[in-house]
């Protein structure tokens, strides 16, 4: 357009000069104009001149219109005034050599795009015109999908809400646009943090639960050793206790003493075969709760004090139970006594035994202090005590030999402060 401007600049300077003018400057620039086309009308469209014109339009009227026609369509002509109320138009388009290299560079950078499209790696790119309504070229996705305008849309969409459509601006006015989005391989990056995170918690997890077994069967390589060592220890006084047994049986000649004395001597063996058995695998068998329960219990019953109450209930008839006596006893025999303890030696103690969608169950309820909502899990913990003198072992101890020893359960079924607790005991049938 500054060429042709600068061409009527000069056409108007050579119409407005007098004589006196020197037209060398000014002829030249009108002559050497030699490749931009040009037609000059008046104001009817009437043609004055032209110049640089392809021959086959020359001399047609209709033809030498259609290229104004096509010139208007390309550039506003350009007004020339002459006089104040006379104006000629001049009507002009790119020059073929131009238009050649613009087409050329157009295709050049048609080509560069589809290749870098088409070399996208993994990275999912479709390359559409001005409107977005047709695929010029794509790369790593479903082209299914470009036959149908609606999916088009909607994956254009997708793309454009992950990133930005990048504009290419080809020429004045068109525009073409590339769409994109995020690779496999990023897009899997993106979680890599996430996992890294987990798979590190994992192995924490992992790490403490190795710990947490190994305190734990060091525990209970400190609980068997305890245990054998006790049942060594009271092995020596019992044999001796035996012996005097004995020798009183012959020199005191009272049956009812040495019945009693019978009988602690019994229990004195059957707590050393319990510490025995402590770090062993218990023979289970299949027992008659029936039978079983007033047998653990009768010797407690006997040498409490005479302001406890002691029932034994069977909610269901002929209730077996997988256990070993002697270390069930011992369970029994803890739970018993906490309840005299938390009574103070007065209230009552009441055993039931029964089948339950679990299996059989044994209920020791009792009407002591009672245990607060918060302590319900803690009270089986080792040290965890409400006397003043004592361990706080014997709960701990009933649940190891319950759970490890036979694959049972106990907690506390019920409790409440002022009235009392519940401990229930399920077992394998």
């Amino acid at each position: 357009r500054k060429k042709v401007e600068l061409w009527v600049e000069a056409i108007k300077r050579l119409a407005q000069t007098d004589v006196s003018t020197d037209f060398t400057l000014l002829s030249r620039i009108v002559q050497d104009n030699t490749t931009v086309p040009v037609i000059l009308t008046d104001e009817n469209r009437k043609i004055i001149a032209h110049r640089n014109l392809d021959s086959t339009v020359l001399g047609n009227e209709s033809l030498m219109q259609a290229e104004i026609d096509r010139m208007l369509s390309m550039y506003e002509p350009i007004e020339i005034k002459y006089y104040a109320d006379q104006k000629n138009y001049l009507y002009y388009r790119d020059s073929k050599l131009f238009s050649e290299l613009q087409k050329t560079l157009l295709d050049l950078q048609k080509s560069f795009i589809s290749e870098v499209v088409k070399n996208s790696a993994s990275v999912p790119v479709v390359y559409t015109n001005q409107e977005k309504t047709e695929v010029l070229q794509f790369g790593n996705v479903d082209s299914s999908e470009f036959d149908q305008p609606e999916l088009l849309r909607q994956m254009l969409a997708d793309m454009a809400e992950e990133n930005e459509p990048l504009e290419v601006q080809l020429q004045a006015g068109q525009s073409n646009y590339i769409f994109y989005q995020d690779s496999w391989m990023l897009t899997q990056l993106k979680y890599f943090p996430y996992v890294q995170v987990i798979v590190v918690g994992l192995f924490m997890i992992i790490a403490y639960l190795l710990f947490s077994t190994a305190r734990k069967a060091e525990q209970n390589q400190v609980w068997v050793g305890m245990a054998k060592e006790t049942a060594h220890q009271l092995g020596t006084p019992l044999s001796s206790l035996m012996a005097w047994r004995e020798l009183a049986r012959d020199e005191l000649k009272n049956e009812t003493l040495m019945n009693e004395l019978e009988k602690d001597i019994q229990r004195f063996e059957t707590i050393t075969e319990r510490f025995s058995k402590i770090g062993s695998k218990p023979k289970l068998e299949s027992v008659s709760l029936d039978a079983y329960i007033p047998e653990a219990t009768s010797y407690l019953i006997n040498r409490s004090p005479k302001n406890v109450e002691f029932s034994i209930e069977a909610k269901d008839k002929k209730v077996s139970a997988l256990l070993s006596k002697p270390l069930f006893e011992w369970v029994l025999e803890n739970l018993v006594k906490n309840a005299i303890d938390s009574m103070e030696g007065k209230g009552s103690i009441s055993v039931q035994y029964g089948l339950d969608k679990e299996g059989p169950y044994i209920d020791v309820r009792d009407s002591g202090k009672g245990i607060a909502v918060n302590k319900r899990k803690t009270v089986f913990e080792p040290g965890y005590t409400s006397k003043k003198r004592g361990w706080g072992l014997g709960l701990s101890l009933s649940k190891r030999i319950v759970e490890q020893y036979h694959r049972g359960k106990i907690f506390v079924k019920s409790s409440k402060l002022g009235e009392g607790t519940t401990f229930r005991i399920i077992l394998k049938a």
